[in-house]
């Protein structure tokens, strides 16, 4: 056995001799896995939000959206989107019409974007998961209907129990405004409330949903769509969700330079970089915290050193090295440390076992879920285990280096 590491270990748990100091080892040790567990658990929450996030934002993102380079339109009936639609792995070819537009209803009014959608757009959406009232269907036999936002379907007071129409307006591309009349100058459609969705607030107050057939009617297009949405299979994904490298590859080929092909990444770029600093800088934060809280252990140790200093000369007396000596408080610095790790990582997962089980810290207000959302990642777990480590080293270095 090592004596360094045997004398560390009866000085950190002495019943009689070091009681003070033991007790201030001990809260040491209580302050170190406070902080560990606080980390394991805000950071599990964050994931949580950032997994519920990314889900929310995935149901209305396409797995590759395709835009013209130049201009505002795309014709879908060219011979490279006629290929494109054909490619193994994609299983919804979606062309989308995306204009805002003037919705009026019983004297209310609001501007949103509206997307032209049609039937296969329906069927593939993720939407269809959040809605609070109605369905997700843009057609009702021959009666053409309309799907909001939440925040619009509230700002127009609208119901899908109701029966009279909303009005879509959109201005004459091509015509000029009679002063006279100027309502002769703007295109109309008639649509029925067919659903509500609830999102989350960024969503619910801008989009709303209608037939694409409406949309060219509105905005006096024929074949031709804003954007195409593709969604894919299994196979045209990889692990994390995301479109394989070569399919977006053989898309963005097939249809040649006049035309922006992303994936989900691509679109949300803000989002995605935005999560990963904003977990680096919770980490960092609460790192911060546990730096504080180590300074208990340079007050311990230090207060051990001084105590055990005939210790210390005894030990010289007898032959021992002075880089022994110092291993001793660096040792018992380091233990002081594990102690905290290990049991800072147990509570941390027991509480975040206990929130993912019994859901004990409801979400306030009326969010798309119930209790905060906790999702563990043993990377986490580990560098929080390395941080607050490294941590305990430094300052356990910072004591030991004290004149005995």
């Amino acid at each position: 056995m090592n004596v360094s590491d045997f004398i560390a270990r009866r000085y950190l748990f002495a019943r009689k001799s070091l009681g003070v100091i033991n007790i201030i080892s001990m809260v040491s040790a209580s302050g170190i896995a406070v902080g560990c567990a606080a980390l394991i658990i805000i950071l599990s929450i964050y994931n949580g939000f950032d997994l519920l996030v990314r889900n929310l934002n995935n149901s209305y993102t396409a797995d590759i959206l395709v835009q013209p380079s130049e201009g505002k339109t795309l014709d879908t009936r060219s011979a490279g989107f006629s290929e494109v639609a054909k490619f193994p792995g994609i299983r919804a070819f979606c062309p989308v019409i995306e204009e805002n537009v003037f919705i009026q209803y019983e004297g209310r009014h609001v501007v949103a974007a509206a997307k032209g959608v049609d039937s296969l757009y329906e069927r593939t959406t993720g939407l269809r998961k959040y809605l609070c009232e109605g369905s997700f269907e843009l057609k009702y036999g021959d009666i053409k209907q309309m799907v909001l936002g939440r925040t619009i379907a509230l700002r127009l007071g609208v119901s899908t129990s109701f029966v009279s129409p909303l009005e879509v307006y959109f201005p004459d591309r091509n015509g000029k405004v009679d002063m006279l009349d100027p309502m002769s100058s703007l295109h109309m459609e008639r649509l029925f409330p067919g659903g509500i969705i609830s999102l989350e607030q960024g969503f619910d107050q801008k989009y709303v949903f209608l037939p694409i057939e409406s949309m060219r009617s509105l905005l006096e297009y024929e074949s031709e769509a804003t954007s195409v949405e593709l969604y894919l299979t299994d196979e045209g994904l990889n692990k994390n969700g995301f479109a394989k490298k070569a399919l977006l590859d053989n898309v963005k080929r097939t249809l040649g330079d006049g035309y922006t092909v992303k994936d989900k990444r691509e679109q949300n770029q803000m989002l995605y970089k935005l999560l990963k600093y904003e977990k680096t800088a919770i980490y960092l934060i609460l790192l911060f915290v546990v730096v504080i809280i180590s300074f208990n252990i340079f007050s311990s140790l230090s207060m051990l050193i001084i105590a055990k200093r005939g210790d210390a000369m005894t030990l010289r007396s007898m032959g021992a090295e002075k880089s022994l000596i110092n291993n001793i408080f660096l040792k018992e610095g380091l233990l002081v440390s594990a102690l905290g790790i290990i049991s800072g990582i147990v509570l941390g997962l027991l509480v975040c076992w206990l929130q993912q089980k019994f859901s004990l810290v409801k979400m306030p207000g009326n969010f798309v879920i119930d209790a905060y959302p906790v999702v563990v990642q043993w990377g986490d777990v580990a560098l929080t285990a390395l941080g607050v480590g490294l941590i305990g080293y430094a300052v356990s270095l910072l004591a030991k280096s004290q004149r005995l």
